[in-house]
């Protein structure tokens, strides 16, 4: 009976530690999508990484304006353009990840140096949240709500 009842606790810890890697894993993936997110889309200014990474019908609410992937693409396209182009280098510090049922909630602090001919032009800091959905192939992303910090 002790064999059995040992067999039977083995299998329930098991079982524990697959379900808490796989959360792990959403996790990791959910951090990863936030920040090549924004490497490849608003420090690249690239357009064409909006539907990597964002829904069809993505929303930006950002600072009392609502964006979709059309305003975002016009703004990268548009940016792009602007010369001296800044080089932008983004800072994510996740604040906590939640997920379930195929849709998680990302919330995380967001710094980003904008730097020309390597000296800082700008700083920009947000406090962020975000929803993103799991599809056929990956996580997307299809609401980011990004409120300006002043600067710390």
């Amino acid at each position: 009976m002790k064999k059995i009842n040992t067999i039977i606790l083995g299998l329930c810890f098991t079982a524990l530690s697959f379900g808490q890697n796989a959360i792990k894993t959403e996790e990791s993936q959910l951090k990863e999508l936030i920040i090549k997110s924004f490497d490849e889309i608003w420090s690249e200014l690239n357009s064409k990484n909006i539907d990597k990474y964002y829904t069809k019908d993505f929303l930006l609410l950002e600072n009392g304006e609502v964006w979709n992937n059309d305003t975002i693409a016009k703004y990268l396209d548009k940016a792009v353009l602007k010369k001296p182009k800044p080089t932008r280098v983004n800072s994510i510090e996740i604040i906590d990840v939640k997920v379930s049922n195929g849709t998680a909630w990302i919330a995380y602090k967001n710094h980003a140096v904008f730097t020309v001919d390597n000296k800082i032009i700008r700083k920009a800091y947000w406090l962020e949240s975000a929803t993103a959905i799991l599809t056929e192939n990956s996580w997307k992303l299809d609401m980011l709500h990004s409120t300006r910090v002043k600067n710390e």
